[in-house]
């Protein structure tokens, strides 16, 4: 059953031509300077076609909470969510959303000097203006009220959210939101669901702050569980 996407409209995309791009259980809202739509689901149908491939070969790929091996026949699609995935101790598909919104992402860079990918609430956005990305944290206090604001110079850049207590994504934790911001958006996507998994209570945000900053190509990370927020690195916060 198709769910409204309600947090759509919390991403600041003014001045540019929104569509979206759905295939199988991918559900792509996308912000160019002209509707892509053509361009962009044959995108999506050739990541998607990699991946699946790949996982008909390889049923691990889909099912694995941990980390497997790179492989030499894989598509770059593919190993990139290995990587990542090894980077933090997660499985693959812990960053398939991060994947296919940065790699179509870049795929219409071809035809758009400004591009917002959102998948299931994870980012891939160039940008030639600055623009306000509203976090919704579930019921807390603070969802709604705060937004991510974003610069050119940080872009291309990942946005990758992931809860315990919000959506379908599977989340070993208890966080309400833990936003993660990287050039990468795979490894933005992993390690959100890392630390998200690492957070059971309010005095874990510490903790979750302090793995983010040992991982390598994570420039930001922020935090929210019930009305406590946590945040480092190039993380700029506005009203929403």
């Amino acid at each position: 059953m198709h769910r409204e996407k309600f947090y759509r409209k919390w991403l600041r995309a003014t001045n540019l031509v929104t569509f979206q791009v759905q295939v199988k259980e991918t559900d792509l809202f996308i912000a160019a300077d002209k509707n892509l739509y053509r361009e962009a689901m044959d995108t999506v149908f050739k990541y998607r076609g990699e991946i699946e491939n790949y996982i008909g070969e390889n049923p691990l790929f889909e099912t694995s909470l941990s980390p497997i091996d790179i492989s030499i026949a894989a598509s770059l699609i593919v190993n990139e969510m290995i990587l990542a995935a090894q980077s933090v101790d997660v499985g693959p598909m812990a960053a398939v959303a991060g994947a296919i919104a940065e790699f179509v992402g870049k795929d219409l860079l071809k035809h758009s000097e400004e591009i917002i990918v959102e998948n299931g609430g994870d980012i891939f956005l160039k940008i030639t203006k600055p623009r306000l990305v509203g976090i919704y944290a579930g019921e807390t206090p603070l969802s709604g009220k705060l937004a991510l604001n974003i610069t050119p110079a940080q872009t291309p850049l990942g946005i990758c959210t992931s809860a315990g207590t919000v959506g379908h994504s599977l989340s070993l934790g208890k966080a309400d939101a833990v936003v993660v911001l990287s050039k990468n958006t795979c490894l933005a996507d992993a390690v959100a669901t890392a630390i998200g998994n690492l957070i059971q209570e309010v005095e874990d945000i510490e903790e979750g702050i302090s793995y983010a900053r040992k991982i390598k190509d994570i420039s930001g990370v922020l935090i929210i569980k019930g009305s406590k927020m946590g945040m480092w690195g190039e993380v700029e916060i506005k009203p929403f």
